[in-house]
Protein backbone atom coordinates (compact mmCIF):
# COMPACT_ATOMS: atom_id res chain seq x y z
CA UNK A 1 0.00 0.00 0.00
CA UNK A 2 1.53 3.36 -0.99
CA UNK A 3 1.83 6.19 1.54
CA UNK A 4 -0.81 8.36 -0.09
CA UNK A 5 -3.33 5.51 -0.11
CA UNK A 6 -2.57 4.84 3.60
CA UNK A 7 -3.00 8.53 4.44
CA UNK A 8 -6.24 8.80 2.45
CA UNK A 9 -7.85 5.69 3.95
CA UNK A 10 -6.79 6.84 7.45
CA UNK A 11 -8.44 10.26 6.96
CA UNK A 12 -11.58 8.68 5.51
CA UNK A 13 -11.88 6.34 8.51
CA UNK A 14 -11.09 9.04 11.05
CA UNK A 15 -13.77 11.41 9.73
CA UNK A 16 -16.18 8.64 8.65
CA UNK A 17 -16.03 9.83 5.06
CA UNK A 18 -17.47 8.05 2.05
CA UNK A 19 -17.06 9.49 -1.42
CA UNK A 20 -20.19 11.45 -2.32
CA UNK A 21 -21.27 10.27 -5.77
CA UNK A 22 -23.68 13.19 -6.22
CA UNK A 23 -20.71 15.57 -5.83
CA UNK A 24 -18.55 13.45 -8.16
CA UNK A 25 -15.97 12.68 -5.46
CA UNK A 26 -13.04 10.39 -6.28
CA UNK A 27 -9.96 10.77 -4.11
CA UNK A 28 -6.55 10.89 -5.81
CA UNK A 29 -4.00 8.45 -4.36
CA UNK A 30 -1.24 8.64 -6.98
CA UNK A 31 1.82 10.67 -5.95
CA UNK A 32 3.26 10.61 -9.49
CA UNK A 33 0.12 12.34 -10.79
CA UNK A 34 0.17 14.93 -7.99
CA UNK A 35 3.81 15.77 -8.70
CA UNK A 36 2.98 16.23 -12.39
CA UNK A 37 0.08 18.56 -11.58
CA UNK A 38 2.22 20.67 -9.24
CA UNK A 39 5.14 20.78 -11.68
CA UNK A 40 3.01 21.72 -14.70
CA UNK A 41 1.20 24.47 -12.76
CA UNK A 42 4.64 26.10 -12.17
CA UNK A 43 3.76 27.56 -8.79
CA UNK A 44 6.13 30.03 -7.15
CA UNK A 45 6.39 31.98 -3.89
CA UNK A 46 4.76 35.06 -5.43
CA UNK A 47 1.69 33.15 -6.63
CA UNK A 48 -1.87 32.96 -5.36
CA UNK A 49 -3.40 29.56 -6.10
CA UNK A 50 -7.16 29.08 -6.13
CA UNK A 51 -7.96 25.41 -5.65
CA UNK A 52 -11.47 24.34 -6.62
CA UNK A 53 -12.84 21.26 -4.85
CA UNK A 54 -9.84 20.34 -2.65
CA UNK A 55 -11.71 17.45 -1.00
CA UNK A 56 -9.48 15.78 1.59
CA UNK A 57 -6.63 18.22 0.86
CA UNK A 58 -4.37 15.79 -1.04
CA UNK A 59 -3.26 18.46 -3.54
CA UNK A 60 -3.64 21.29 -1.03
CA UNK A 61 -0.73 20.02 1.05
CA UNK A 62 1.67 20.39 -1.89
CA UNK A 63 0.20 23.72 -3.02
CA UNK A 64 0.69 25.27 0.44
CA UNK A 65 4.42 24.44 0.32
CA UNK A 66 4.89 26.08 -3.07
CA UNK A 67 2.57 29.14 -3.16
CA UNK A 68 2.44 32.43 -1.31
CA UNK A 69 -1.24 31.80 -0.58
CA UNK A 70 -3.84 29.14 -1.35
CA UNK A 71 -7.58 29.80 -1.40
CA UNK A 72 -9.63 26.59 -1.34
CA UNK A 73 -13.24 26.70 -2.53
CA UNK A 74 -15.10 23.62 -1.32
CA UNK A 75 -18.85 22.89 -1.37
CA UNK A 76 -18.91 19.87 0.98
CA UNK A 77 -19.01 20.94 4.66
CA UNK A 78 -17.50 17.64 5.81
CA UNK A 79 -14.38 18.44 3.78
CA UNK A 80 -14.15 21.91 5.36
CA UNK A 81 -13.65 20.32 8.81
CA UNK A 82 -10.92 18.05 7.45
CA UNK A 83 -9.10 20.91 5.71
CA UNK A 84 -9.24 23.10 8.81
CA UNK A 85 -7.88 20.28 10.99
CA UNK A 86 -5.16 19.15 8.57
CA UNK A 87 -3.75 22.59 7.82
CA UNK A 88 -4.36 24.49 11.05
CA UNK A 89 -0.64 25.31 11.34
CA UNK A 90 -0.42 26.98 7.92
CA UNK A 91 -0.87 30.74 7.77
CA UNK A 92 -1.15 30.93 3.97
CA UNK A 93 -4.49 29.12 3.59
CA UNK A 94 -8.02 30.51 3.24
CA UNK A 95 -11.01 28.17 2.98
CA UNK A 96 -14.31 29.18 1.40
CA UNK A 97 -17.33 26.90 1.88
CA UNK A 98 -19.34 27.66 -1.25
CA UNK A 99 -20.20 26.60 -4.79
CA UNK A 100 -17.48 28.03 -7.05
CA UNK A 101 -20.18 29.02 -9.58
CA UNK A 102 -21.59 31.42 -6.95
CA UNK A 103 -18.28 32.97 -5.88
CA UNK A 104 -17.30 36.40 -7.23
CA UNK A 105 -13.79 35.39 -8.26
CA UNK A 106 -13.01 38.72 -9.93
CA UNK A 107 -13.57 40.70 -6.73
CA UNK A 108 -11.68 38.12 -4.69
CA UNK A 109 -8.62 38.27 -6.95
CA UNK A 110 -8.66 42.08 -7.06
CA UNK A 111 -8.78 42.22 -3.27
CA UNK A 112 -5.92 39.72 -2.88
CA UNK A 113 -3.74 41.65 -5.33
CA UNK A 114 -4.55 44.92 -3.56
CA UNK A 115 -3.61 43.78 -0.07
CA UNK A 116 -0.72 41.37 -0.76
CA UNK A 117 2.34 41.12 -2.98
CA UNK A 118 0.77 38.57 -5.32
CA UNK A 119 2.39 38.46 -8.74
CA UNK A 120 0.36 35.76 -10.54
CA UNK A 121 -2.90 33.95 -9.92
CA UNK A 122 -3.22 30.31 -10.95
CA UNK A 123 -6.14 27.93 -10.72
CA UNK A 124 -5.59 24.26 -9.87
CA UNK A 125 -8.39 21.74 -9.58
CA UNK A 126 -9.43 18.11 -9.68
CA UNK A 127 -12.90 18.89 -11.04
CA UNK A 128 -16.02 16.74 -10.59
CA UNK A 129 -16.84 15.39 -14.05
CA UNK A 130 -20.53 16.28 -13.95
CA UNK A 131 -19.85 20.02 -13.64
CA UNK A 132 -16.57 20.43 -15.56
CA UNK A 133 -17.91 22.47 -18.47
CA UNK A 134 -19.87 25.08 -16.45
CA UNK A 135 -16.83 25.68 -14.21
CA UNK A 136 -14.37 26.01 -17.12
CA UNK A 137 -16.78 28.35 -18.93
CA UNK A 138 -17.20 30.52 -15.83
CA UNK A 139 -13.43 30.78 -15.35
CA UNK A 140 -12.91 31.83 -18.98
CA UNK A 141 -15.94 34.04 -19.57
CA UNK A 142 -15.37 35.96 -16.32
CA UNK A 143 -12.06 37.16 -17.85
CA UNK A 144 -10.28 36.72 -14.55
CA UNK A 145 -6.86 38.19 -13.96
CA UNK A 146 -5.25 34.74 -13.95
CA UNK A 147 -2.26 33.21 -15.71
CA UNK A 148 -3.31 29.58 -16.06
CA UNK A 149 -5.81 26.85 -15.21
CA UNK A 150 -4.43 23.38 -14.47
CA UNK A 151 -7.20 20.82 -14.11
CA UNK A 152 -7.81 17.10 -14.00
CA UNK A 153 -11.02 16.13 -15.80
CA UNK A 154 -12.51 13.27 -17.81
CA UNK A 155 -10.23 12.44 -20.75
CA UNK A 156 -12.96 12.68 -23.38
CA UNK A 157 -13.85 16.22 -22.26
CA UNK A 158 -10.18 17.20 -21.87
CA UNK A 159 -9.39 16.17 -25.44
CA UNK A 160 -12.27 18.29 -26.73
CA UNK A 161 -11.18 21.30 -24.68
CA UNK A 162 -7.60 21.34 -25.94
CA UNK A 163 -8.28 20.24 -29.53
CA UNK A 164 -7.41 22.71 -32.26
CA UNK A 165 -10.47 24.04 -34.14
CA UNK A 166 -10.94 21.76 -37.15
CA UNK A 167 -9.69 18.58 -35.41
CA UNK A 168 -12.03 15.57 -35.35
CA UNK A 169 -12.68 16.04 -31.60
CA UNK A 170 -13.82 19.63 -32.14
CA UNK A 171 -16.98 20.81 -30.39
CA UNK A 172 -18.45 24.26 -29.73
CA UNK A 173 -16.48 24.49 -26.47
CA UNK A 174 -13.21 23.88 -28.38
CA UNK A 175 -13.56 27.24 -30.11
CA UNK A 176 -14.43 29.06 -26.89
CA UNK A 177 -11.42 27.64 -25.06
CA UNK A 178 -9.14 28.36 -28.03
CA UNK A 179 -10.42 31.95 -28.12
CA UNK A 180 -9.37 32.56 -24.51
CA UNK A 181 -6.32 30.36 -24.07
CA UNK A 182 -3.78 27.88 -25.38
CA UNK A 183 -4.33 24.36 -24.09
CA UNK A 184 -1.83 21.58 -23.54
CA UNK A 185 -2.05 17.99 -22.36
CA UNK A 186 -0.05 17.15 -19.23
CA UNK A 187 -0.79 13.43 -18.72
CA UNK A 188 -3.45 10.73 -18.77
CA UNK A 189 -4.52 9.38 -15.38
CA UNK A 190 -5.83 5.79 -15.13
CA UNK A 191 -8.88 5.05 -12.99
CA UNK A 192 -6.62 3.06 -10.62
CA UNK A 193 -5.16 6.39 -9.40
CA UNK A 194 -8.33 7.06 -7.35
CA UNK A 195 -10.48 5.63 -4.61
CA UNK A 196 -13.18 4.81 -5.38
CA UNK A 197 -12.13 4.13 -8.96
CA UNK A 198 -14.12 6.12 -11.55
CA UNK A 199 -15.30 4.27 -14.63
CA UNK A 200 -13.42 6.59 -16.98
CA UNK A 201 -9.84 7.63 -17.68
CA UNK A 202 -8.92 11.12 -16.51
CA UNK A 203 -6.52 13.64 -17.99
CA UNK A 204 -4.58 16.60 -16.61
CA UNK A 205 -4.56 19.61 -18.94
CA UNK A 206 -3.22 23.12 -18.62
CA UNK A 207 -4.91 26.16 -20.12
CA UNK A 208 -2.56 29.14 -20.51
CA UNK A 209 -4.61 32.33 -20.69
CA UNK A 210 -3.84 34.46 -23.74
CA UNK A 211 -2.41 37.90 -22.95
CA UNK A 212 -3.86 39.28 -26.17
CA UNK A 213 -7.15 38.17 -27.77
CA UNK A 214 -6.58 35.90 -30.77
CA UNK A 215 -9.29 37.82 -32.65
CA UNK A 216 -9.63 41.55 -32.14
CA UNK A 217 -12.67 43.84 -32.56
CA UNK A 218 -15.29 41.10 -32.53
CA UNK A 219 -18.76 40.96 -30.99
CA UNK A 220 -18.12 38.02 -28.64
CA UNK A 221 -21.78 37.41 -27.79
CA UNK A 222 -22.72 37.02 -31.46
CA UNK A 223 -19.58 34.99 -32.24
CA UNK A 224 -20.26 32.40 -29.53
CA UNK A 225 -23.99 32.33 -30.34
CA UNK A 226 -23.14 31.42 -33.95
CA UNK A 227 -20.60 28.77 -32.90
CA UNK A 228 -23.08 27.19 -30.48
CA UNK A 229 -25.82 27.15 -33.14
CA UNK A 230 -23.44 25.62 -35.70
CA UNK A 231 -22.75 22.63 -33.44
CA UNK A 232 -26.32 22.08 -32.23
CA UNK A 233 -26.92 19.96 -35.34
CA UNK A 234 -23.36 19.04 -36.21
CA UNK A 235 -24.35 16.34 -38.75
CA UNK A 236 -26.03 18.97 -40.87
CA UNK A 237 -24.22 21.43 -43.11
CA UNK A 238 -23.34 24.81 -41.63
CA UNK A 239 -25.90 26.42 -43.94
CA UNK A 240 -28.71 24.20 -42.61
CA UNK A 241 -27.65 24.49 -38.96
CA UNK A 242 -27.49 28.28 -38.98
CA UNK A 243 -30.71 28.60 -40.98
CA UNK A 244 -32.56 26.26 -38.58
CA UNK A 245 -31.22 28.30 -35.63
CA UNK A 246 -32.46 31.52 -37.30
CA UNK A 247 -28.94 32.95 -37.51
CA UNK A 248 -29.68 33.24 -41.23
CA UNK A 249 -33.12 34.53 -42.27
CA UNK A 250 -33.25 31.83 -44.94
CA UNK A 251 -30.94 29.64 -47.03
CA UNK A 252 -30.63 32.32 -49.69
CA UNK A 253 -29.24 34.82 -47.20
CA UNK A 254 -27.04 32.10 -45.68
CA UNK A 255 -25.56 31.21 -49.07
CA UNK A 256 -24.67 34.85 -49.72
CA UNK A 257 -23.03 35.23 -46.27
CA UNK A 258 -21.00 32.03 -46.64
CA UNK A 259 -19.91 32.92 -50.19
CA UNK A 260 -18.83 36.39 -49.04
CA UNK A 261 -16.70 34.65 -46.38
CA UNK A 262 -15.15 32.33 -48.97
CA UNK A 263 -16.97 29.27 -47.64
CA UNK A 264 -18.86 26.57 -49.55
CA UNK A 265 -22.54 25.86 -48.87
CA UNK A 266 -21.86 22.21 -47.92
CA UNK A 267 -19.23 23.13 -45.30
CA UNK A 268 -19.72 21.61 -41.83
CA UNK A 269 -19.08 23.39 -38.53
CA UNK A 270 -16.08 21.28 -37.49
CA UNK A 271 -14.21 22.20 -40.69
CA UNK A 272 -14.12 25.90 -39.83
CA UNK A 273 -11.36 27.84 -38.11
CA UNK A 274 -12.12 30.39 -35.40
CA UNK A 275 -11.27 33.07 -37.97
CA UNK A 276 -13.95 31.65 -40.31
CA UNK A 277 -16.57 32.02 -37.58
CA UNK A 278 -15.33 35.57 -36.97
CA UNK A 279 -15.82 36.37 -40.68
CA UNK A 280 -19.40 35.02 -40.55
CA UNK A 281 -20.05 37.10 -37.40
CA UNK A 282 -18.82 40.31 -39.01
CA UNK A 283 -20.69 39.59 -42.24
CA UNK A 284 -23.98 39.03 -40.39
CA UNK A 285 -23.53 42.22 -38.34
CA UNK A 286 -22.91 44.38 -41.41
Amino acid sequence: MNNLLKETTYIMKKYKIKANKSLGQNFLIDEFVINNIIESAQIGKEDLVIEIGPGLGTLTKYLLEKAKKVICIELDKKMITILEDRFSLYNNLQIINNDVLKVDLNSMILEEKRKTQIKNVKIVANLPYYITTPIIMKLLESKLDIQSITVMIQKEVADRLIAKPGDKQTGAITYTVYYYCEGEKVLEVPHTSFIPEPEVTSEVIKLNIRKEPIIKNIDEITLFKIIKAAFMQRRKTLLNSLTNAHIFKDKEEGTIVLNNCGLLENTRAENLTLQDFAKITNEILK
